[in-house]
């Protein structure tokens, strides 16, 4: 317990310092920086910025409730990780849900680490470092790894090396950006998967690619019935793709409704003995209010 109040007093100690005009760090070479550069730090939440250059959009409020109450009860157990932007202003680079979700309880610092980095290097930071981290879907992650080749000029090669992840994986999340931008929205709210994506992407006719989507969401076909299909539709000589469970048409009818009611694809699963399961999906905070608000005025 004494070397953790050791440590907070560190870091508060550091956070005057940085405080202290006369002593404003601006690189690596700057005195007093090897005290601050690499330490955690204890920041100010208000002195902090959102990163621009954050790949994810979307926070899932729930997840981000619990974790506040967890940082309420054991505070925050993972410092973030900041780029100092000028005197006492710093923007975040890693930790955005811990960095909201310490908000939320009303914190007034966050520990954090201190890098110098320009926006270059802040952006890999940023987006490889969600690509280890953070529950993003298949397409958020195939557009972390595009940003990084457009925008950090890296071959698949050197992002191998930077993520962990072999280079066919790599190559495989890439290759889902050529699927047809509703198939893409699709696997963003989980009507599909990743299996299903990379079936589909094999028809480079993105109007076959959403005649498939189409069967794939209305027949709940599985993964290994999508190959099927697929392998039928670009051979026809090809053997008969696996039986499908037909979605009966008051279901088909009743999902078109419910789609233009909330603004969504609607999903409904149904089993063989007739009972099943509407899942609606929402995009953030505000999607879900509205969605709440739809619900209660048709009671």
């Amino acid at each position: 317990m004494a070397k953790a109040t050791k440590k907070q007093a560190l870091g508060r100690g550091l956070s005057a310092l940085l405080k202290d005009p006369s002593n404003d760090i601006k690189s690596i070479q700057d005195k007093n920086a090897d005290k601050v550069v690499g330490n955690i730090v204890e920041l100010d939440l208000e002195a902090i910025e959102i990163n621009p250059f954050q790949p994810r959009t979307n926070f899932n409020e729930e997840t981000l409730l619990e974790l506040a109450s967890s940082i309420k009860e054991l505070g925050v157990i993972q410092p973030i990780t900041v780029r100092k932007i000028e005197f006492n202003k710093y923007q975040l680079v890693s930790g955005e849900r811990r960095y909201r979700a310490s908000k939320l309880i009303g914190l007034q610092t966050i520990p954090s680490y201190i890098r110098i980095a320009n926006d270059q290097e802040s952006l890999e930071m940023a987006l490889v470092e969600n690509i280890q981290r953070q529950d993003l879907d298949p397409i958020e992650i195939a557009l972390s790894y595009q940003r990084l080749i457009d925008e950090i000029a890296l071959t698949q090669e050197q992002m191998s090396d930077r993520v962990g992840k072999k280079r066919s994986t790599i190559a495989n999340y890439l290759r889902l950006l050529k699927l047809d931008p509703i198939v893409q929205t699709g696997m963003r709210d989980g009507f599909i998967s990743m299996g299903h994506g990379r079936a589909i992407i094999t028809i480079e006719d993105q109007t076959k690619q959403l005649d498939v989507y189409e069967k794939i969401i209305s027949n709940q076909l599985s993964v290994r019935q999508t190959e099927a299909l697929v392998k039928a539709i670009q051979d026809p000589s090809s053997s008969t793709p696996a039986p499908t469970a037909e979605t009966p048409k008051h279901i088909k009818k009743g999902i078109k409704e419910f789609s233009e009611y909330f603004g969504h694809k609607i999903d409904v699963k149904v089993a063989k003995n007739g009972t099943g399961k509407i899942t609606i999906p929402f995009h953030s905070e505000e999607d879900f209010s509205r969605i709440i608000k739809l619900v209660k005025g048709a009671k």
